[in-house]
């Protein structure tokens, strides 16, 4: 013992009353820094939150133009009649195939002002987008969040760059569609998914905001399946998985909708059982358009993710094995959507954020060519974003604006009839006061008639025949009529005939399609 205690001392003193000096370690495994610490409360995390807060508020207020009728009418016209009393409700509400969840959470907003007095129009019409904002940016944030804890900072970095810079989430973030809040919630959900490495895994959290995508759109069971499945497969304790989670916040979820939905309806309404039964088995959605089944592939996609694309590409053979099943959900969802007939951009929107994670693995891969990439990246997302958020389908919503001021007027109090593709425009969520208001009806056939068409097609097969038809007493005649300017020479002289001027005109598309016109036209009648 005495000649160990001597080797192990040096100069008197021993070798063990020295620190020892460990090497510094580079990997995240041995930081001192806790990975959410420095997000909740790391000066980077609190800048991520305020300019994504911040971005999506100016992002909100730099969409000024139509999307789709769904925008509306499943959403801020079905709110404004909850609360205001006075409106329309299209078929699919009326045959109870649509739930009463997304369009509550506008309707509480619409209450609160009514309750407050602070009902104004401007208010009703921009209070709901702001909401949509700031649940986007919430998803933004919580995204940025995940692949922190996964990934190295720069990888964190582009990812969100990608993620902020898409064209189409630009465009569609902020609107109030069904399809927005299911990517939300989407989005959300992923975060506490048990993705491997992942510290936020929470079955309970993730499976919530799973079956609350499915209530506001039941096809988001299409996007989670894969990512369902691949959980179920990988779970150790699978029946607790089952009983303690998914069966009872299944049931909660489910049972509260279908109370909510019957009280709303006023009577028995299994809505989600209503969905399929229309859109599986009678395949009604096909009635408002069909499509080949590679145009996801040769247009839908590609448009959607946009100069993505490429990125999205080269990153699918960089990322790590962990995230496969995110490419195989997006793979999935894209292959399912293609066998249904019905077809629309909006419909794959959910798995764009998903997409975004492997454009950030290509871009943070990039060496000389990175900044180049970039800035071109950015150029031209920027030039799409602000196109279609600005310019192109404007006139349906300026139009509004304009004859909102009729509102005003009380004696005699006008009429307004649209003589225009059905649900073209918003309606009374953008009017706000009980004009007397008419659009061309679009219901498709629910009793299977081979010789059925609706008053939209009647309409535009013989306007001037349907007019006359329709009004046989010229004083029954409305105050203003509204229109795309293609229809203008058709019906001119039962215009004219009827003392109709024009007093308007709106600018609405550079691109001009059918029915729907460049510019669209506000007659008034002039006795």
């Amino acid at each position: 013992m005495e000649r160990i205690r001597t080797r192990l001392q040096l100069g008197g003193k021993s070798t063990f009353s020295e620190p020892v000096k460990l090497r510094k370690r580079k990997s995240k495994l041995y930081s001192p820094d806790d990975t959410t610490s420095r997000f909740e409360n790391g000066f980077l995390g609190v800048n991520v939150i305020y300019f994504t807060v911040a971005f999506r508020l100016i992002n909100c207020f730099l969409v000024q133009t139509s999307f789709v009728p769904d925008e509306y009418w499943q959403s801020l016209e079905v709110s404004h009649l909850m609360v205001f009393r006075y409106g329309y409700l299209t078929w699919e509400w009326t045959e109870g195939i649509r739930g009463y969840a997304y369009p509550l959470f506008f309707a509480i907003i619409y209450k609160i002002l009514h309750f407050l007095s602070y009902d104004m129009v401007q208010l009703l019409v921009w209070l709901p987008r702001v909401m949509q904002a700031l649940l986007a940016a919430l998803a933004d944030i919580k995204l940025y969040s995940l692949i922190q804890r996964l990934e190295q900072p720069y990888i964190t970095r582009w990812m969100y760059f990608c993620q902020l810079c898409s064209w189409f989430t630009w465009y569609c973030c902020t609107r109030t569609l069904t399809n927005t809040m299911e990517t939300v919630l989407t989005t959300l959900a992923l975060h506490y998914y048990p993705l491997p490495g992942s510290k936020m895994y929470s079955s309970s959290k993730y499976l919530t905001l799973v079956a609350l995508a499915i209530l506001v759109r039941p096809t988001a069971l299409i996007v989670w399946l894969p990512l369902l499945g691949w959980h179920f497969w990988q779970e150790h304790d699978k029946l607790k998985l089952l009983l303690h989670h998914a069966l009872p916040i299944g049931a909660l979820t489910l049972g509260t909708s279908t109370v909510v939905d019957c009280i709303l309806h006023g009577k028995w309404t299994p809505v989600q059982l209503n969905f399929l039964k229309f859109n599986v088995l009678h395949n009604v959605a096909e009635f408002y358009g069909s499509h080949p089944w590679h145009w996801y592939l040769t247009q839908g996609f590609p448009v959607v993710l946009g100069p993505h694309l490429p990125l999205f590409l080269h990153g699918c053979t960089l990322a790590p094995k962990k995230y496969r099943i995110l490419l195989i959900t997006v793979i999935w969802t894209v292959i399912v959507y293609s066998f249904l007939g019905h077809k629309e951009f909006r419909f794959i929107y959910p798995v764009v954020p998903l997409c975004m994670v492997f454009c950030g693995f290509s871009l943070a891969s990039l060496k000389a060519w990175k900044r180049p990439a970039a800035s071109a990246l950015l150029v031209l997302n920027l030039i799409l974003a602000l196109y279609t958020g600005l310019v192109h389908q404007r006139g349906t919503l300026d139009v509004m604006s304009h004859l909102r001021q009729l509102c005003d007027i009380t004696n005699p109090q006008p009429e307004i009839l649209f003589l225009m593709p059905c649900h073209s425009t918003p309606f009374y969520s953008h009017m706000h006061c009980p004009i007397g208001m008419r659009f061309l009806q679009c219901p498709p056939d629910l009793t299977g008639s081979k010789s059925y068409v609706d008053e939209a097609d009647l309409f535009f097969a013989d306007p001037n025949g349907w007019l006359r038809t329709t009004y046989p007493n010229p004083a029954s005649l409305p105050s203003h009529m509204v229109f795309f300017d293609v229809l203008e020479e058709e019906i001119l002289k039962f215009l004219e005939s009827n003392k109709y001027t024009r007093n308007m005109e709106v600018f609405h598309t550079h691109i001009p399609e059918g029915r729907v016109g460049r510019s669209i036209f506000v007659y008034e009648r002039r006795l």
